[in-house]
């Protein structure tokens, strides 16, 4: 079997859940025993999310190998249980970029540059990058809603691919809104109908509707959008909202999408092997005797999807021990000496996670004090860790004045130091030591004598 390619788009609004669409089809398909990649198009000129806001963009989901990547990734890693590494995230920054720096190396020998065929070639080769692989199935989700200008590129790509592959190697999944009027006590087709026919202007004809919507699609509702979208009517699949979001895969497969994507594609393993992720789901739902409270200090607690991974890890280690997990958001800073016993009285655990600039900084110190006097536990993420050195620092060693390099770069006593080749870079992306490293410790250093003395420990 050749490589196979699913599409998701999205229309009418974001924020639909093309993401977990994705994620999900992923899961349905790996039930079936195929192997399975996602990959994320992100239409804005960003090269990645590295330097964007997490107020504006969310968190940045590092993959194994350091790419600094879309929050989608860490739904596609969760629900597909893969790794995932630097070709499953891309943004047009990127594609942009890498053609512009072949073009500056004479590359199109003098060609006039264009969108078509030198934008749309770069992107179908991120799309192609999985062949001759061991990957069975791309699934292509593509950022923002059809119709934006600064996707289009993606859509002509897409497009082309479906006539560069054969017919049943290629699927494109339309994901879509159907609101619910209260007033007249109905669901509106129409904006799907418009959404699907900007869509076929480009050329790309979906085969299968994935309709998000707060209620029951009645029998005759499907058969008018089937008609008027040129769809079958057991494509028209009802996404609704689920009380578990781990429970979206089963709602999908109930409704017919893994099907459905297994006959356009004329997959042969079609019947799924769902049992260990419906065991999952009904420990998740099972109700939970004792309750915990954990405190996320952190500086951009007002979105909370800037520490989704983060909350989802917390929500995970409560589902496996039979906990219910209660997150408490603390912007780091409203943190005072006067107010942080009243604010972390009654949390068991305290995260400080990641995060960049000097704003909230003594915020998150005060709580790890906090948490190191009155022996809570407490897990320190990036910088939250550098923190617990500079608190450690202060507050037993009594250098009062410890601190990051980050910060003060005249310092008396750094105890997080700037890597040298980073202090001569001016660039913002792309300069951290990010991904899944090995450490090797010398021998008579202090880390070294450590972990030996652990080691032992343990064995005694």
């Amino acid at each position: 079997m050749g490589t196979k390619y699913v599409f998701v788009t999205g229309g009418v609004v974001s924020g639909l859940g093309k993401g977990i669409t994705a994620a999900s089809l992923g899961r349905l398909l790996k039930n079936r025993g195929y192997k399975v990649v996602n990959q994320k198009f992100d239409p804005y000129i960003n090269i990645d999310p590295g330097t964007m806001s997490p107020f504006e963009h969310g968190e940045v989901f590092v993959t194994t190998d350091g790419s600094e990547t879309d929050l989608d990734l860490g739904h596609y890693e969760r629900f597909t249980d893969e790794n995932l590494t630097k070709n499953s995230s891309v943004t047009m920054g990127k594609i942009y970029s890498e053609v512009i720096e072949k073009e500056r190396k004479g590359d199109y020998l003098g060609k006039t540059v264009q969108v078509i065929p030198h934008i749309t070639n770069a992107i179908k080769q991120k799309i192609y990058a999985f062949e001759n692989t061991n990957i069975d199935i791309v699934i292509t989700e593509l950022g923002g809603t059809v119709g934006d200008i600064e996707g289009l590129s993606l859509i002509e790509a897409i497009r082309q691919v479906g006539l560069e592959k054969k017919e049943d190697d290629v699927s494109y999944i339309h994901v879509t809104l159907l609101p619910y009027i209260s007033g007249s006590n109905e669901l509106k087709s129409k904006p799907t109908q418009h959404s699907v026919k900007e869509l076929q202007s480009f050329g790309i004809k979906p085969d299968i509707l994935v309709c998000r919507t707060e209620a029951y699609i009645p029998n005759h509702l499907r058969e008018k959008i089937a008609l008027f979208c040129n769809v079958k009517k057991e494509s028209v699949i009802a996404n609704r909202t689920a009380s578990c979001l781990y429970e979206v895969p089963l709602l999908l497969e109930k409704e017919g999408l893994g099907n459905q994507v297994c006959e356009k594609l004329h997959l042969e393993k079609n019947k799924p092997d769902n049992q260990e992720w419906e065991n999952m789901v009904a420990k998740i739902k099972k109700e939970k005797k004792e309750e915990v409270t954990i405190a996320i200090v952190g500086k951009y607690v007002s979105l909370e999807d800037s520490y989704l991974s983060v909350i989802e890890s917390i929500k995970h280690a409560g589902y496996e021990n039979n906990v219910k997990t209660n997150i408490k958001m603390i912007d780091a800073e409203t943190l005072s000496n006067e107010n942080i016993r009243e604010k972390l009285k009654d949390c068991r655990g305290i995260i400080v996670p990641g995060g960049f600039g000097k704003r909230g900084i003594e915020g998150k110190i005060l709580a790890i004090q906090f948490a190191r006097e009155n022996r809570i536990p407490f897990l320190g993420i990036c910088l939250g860790m550098q923190l617990a050195v500079v608190e450690f620092a202060r507050n037993v060693l009594h250098l009062e004045d410890a601190n990051s390099e980050e910060f003060e770069k005249v310092c008396k006593n750094p105890v997080i130091h700037i890597m040298e080749y980073q202090k001569n870079i001016t660039k913002k992306g792309g300069t951290m030591r990010l991904r899944k490293l090995s450490l090797q410790h010398k021998k008579g250093k202090l880390s070294r004598k450590s972990i030996w003395k652990r080691k032992n420990r343990r064995k005694a």
